[in-house]
């Protein structure tokens, strides 16, 4: 994936969660590190402050949800296995979650 069309999906992303909750905004640093990238790109992405993202690189790595990686020649992150589980078990509940507000909505 291009470094713009990863732009375009954090945006996108950041767009349809107005008002992240914490657990929200682990999601999208364990997505935008699928692949690997550097701190600056995640934060970017997540739109993060530079004491944020580091918060939450610390509690990420703490809990084995993401890794230290190189990333073009430079240290970055990468999720982990655990990370993954993760992130496949909150797109669940997001899915889950939109299937009850259709319904009730109609």
């Amino acid at each position: 994936m291009s470094d713009i069309r990863k732009l375009r999906v954090g945006k996108q992303l950041l767009e349809r969660q107005k008002r992240r909750d914490r657990v929200g905004i682990i999601a999208s640093i364990l997505e935008f590190s699928k692949e690997g990238a550097l701190k600056t790109q995640i934060m970017y992405r997540a739109g993060l402050s530079f004491s944020q993202i580091n918060d939450y690189l610390i509690y990420l790595q703490d809990n084995g949800l993401i890794a230290p990686s190189v990333v073009e020649d430079k240290e970055g992150y990468i999720i982990t296995k655990k990370g993954a589980e993760f992130l496949k078990k909150h797109h669940e509940l997001t899915k889950l979650l939109e299937v009850n507000e259709r319904i009730r909505k109609s």
